[in-house]
């Protein structure tokens, strides 16, 4: 039986830099990461750099190893097989987020 990571940097293919990107924008455990899952952190990540100065962006390699760190698998074997389904999960994560947005409501 694996035993459950408790700290961002337990798990796989988290590399420093993804780490700090996550903590910068509010991600700071395994817990919060998997409770909001690797759709809507990247997004949170994103949103939070955006607002830097300059602005920063992160790319799909960070969606890739958020994914991999929480299956458990390296971001590269992500990338090769999940690619179309994640870009596309992506755009209808960021759509569903506009709709909310238009209402007043926090997805």
């Amino acid at each position: 039986m694996m035993t459950k990571a408790l700290l961002l940097k337990d798990l796989p293919g988290l590399g420093p830099k993804s780490q700090q990107m996550l903590v910068e924008a509010g991600i700071d455990s395994v817990e919060t990461l998997r409770t909001l899952g690797p759709i809507a952190a990247f997004m949170q990540v994103k949103r939070y750099q955006a607002q830097l100065d300059p602005p920063k962006n992160a790319s799909l390699n960070l969606l890739y190893a958020l994914v991999g760190a929480v299956e458990g698998e390296h971001w590269l074997s992500v990338a090769q097989e999940q690619k179309a389904q994640l870009i596309m999960q992506l755009e209808g994560y960021a759509e569903l987020e506009k709709l909310f947005q238009q209402e007043g409501k926090k997805l």
